[in-house]
């Protein structure tokens, strides 16, 4: 059996603050998609509608699609809870977004961008935390499913180490207790196809993790989006895809092994801000480069 095709896509203010800088690098590197987050230093979810609709008309015509609006949702802290602390990329507070429902208006922007994905967390991370906290049936998640199903989005829950759910054990404990809560419930299916795994492998190795196989097998089946970014252990810092210490190949053959779809959204996040568009310019390359050892398709 053949393993599932990479559709390839940056996200975009992995190359530069504007537009005009990730369109010319699209264009360059025969990218033609664009997950999106910030433009201008600023968060999509904390830009209004007609902001958005200007973002998307211009990708629109520059032939880009955007399969992903990579959100903060749920990168805050949890109603009650005190996050441990620690730095937070991409922080967000909830208050700066412009409509009363950050969740809602996360949809309403990935609806204007064409996303097919809206990328989530796990809330900062606190003292105690358990998958049930934030269970489909008694939670902001209940919302998110039901704006995900109204306006067919898939929810990619990412593994992120500032959030509870930072490592791949800790996603495969996640959508373990979600398939038991999915049987005992007698679902519809909403969660089967609306939440899946962001499968972040580097953010896994960053926290000192190195995945298993069976948390690996638990979270394939239901993987149709990873990121891709690698890490220098030693300096404890992130570099381009292929320059550090994560196994790509290897891990890669291991993921799409398992992988059920056909296709699987694979999106570099290159995190090198002091090098942004030559960084992610080698990642770009490295992929390719990757992909074509392991066998594996690029779209």
């Amino acid at each position: 059996m053949a393993p599932p095709r990479l559709a390839l896509a940056v996200i975009g203010d992995e190359i530069g603050p504007t537009l005009d800088e990730m369109i010319s690098f699209a264009h360059e590197h025969g990218i033609k998609r664009l997950d999106m987050r910030t433009v201008g230093g600023r968060n999509l979810l904390g830009m209004t509608a007609d902001q958005v609709i200007d973002i998307s008309r211009t990708l629109e015509k520059a032939g880009i699609s955007v399969p992903t609006f990579v959100s903060p949702v749920l990168k805050w802290p949890a109603p009650g809870k005190a996050p441990a602390g620690g730095r937070v990329d991409f922080a967000f507070d909830p208050a700066e977004c412009p409509v009363r429902d950050p969740l809602l208006h996360a949809m309403d922007v990935a609806v204007i961008l064409g996303a097919r994905n809206l990328r989530i967390f796990s809330y900062l991370r606190y003292s105690g935390f358990r998958p049930s906290d934030i269970s489909v049936s008694d939670s902001e998640l209940t919302g998110l499913l039901g704006h995900a199903k109204h306006y067919d989005i898939v929810l990619q829950l990412e593994n992120e180490p500032v959030c509870n759910i930072g490592n791949i054990a800790e996603l495969s404990a996640f959508f373990t207790a979600r398939n038991a809560e999915v049987e005992e419930l007698d679902s519809d299916a909403v969660m089967e196809i609306y939440l899946r795994p962001l499968v972040d492998i580097a953010n896994a190795w960053s926290t000192g993790e190195r995945p298993n196989d069976a948390d690996i097998a638990v979270l394939a089946p239901y993987t149709t989006a990873i990121h891709l970014k690698d890490r220098d252990l030693a300096a404890g810092r992130t570099v381009p895809l292929g320059d550090g210490n994560v196994p790509w190949a290897a891990e890669l053959k291991r993921l799409l092994g398992g992988v059920e779809a056909n296709e699987v959204l694979a999106s570099i996040e290159t995190h090198c801000p002091q090098d942004r568009r030559n960084a992610t310019a080698r990642s770009v390359a490295a992929i390719r480069r990757i992909a074509d050892e392991i066998g594996v398709e690029i779209v």
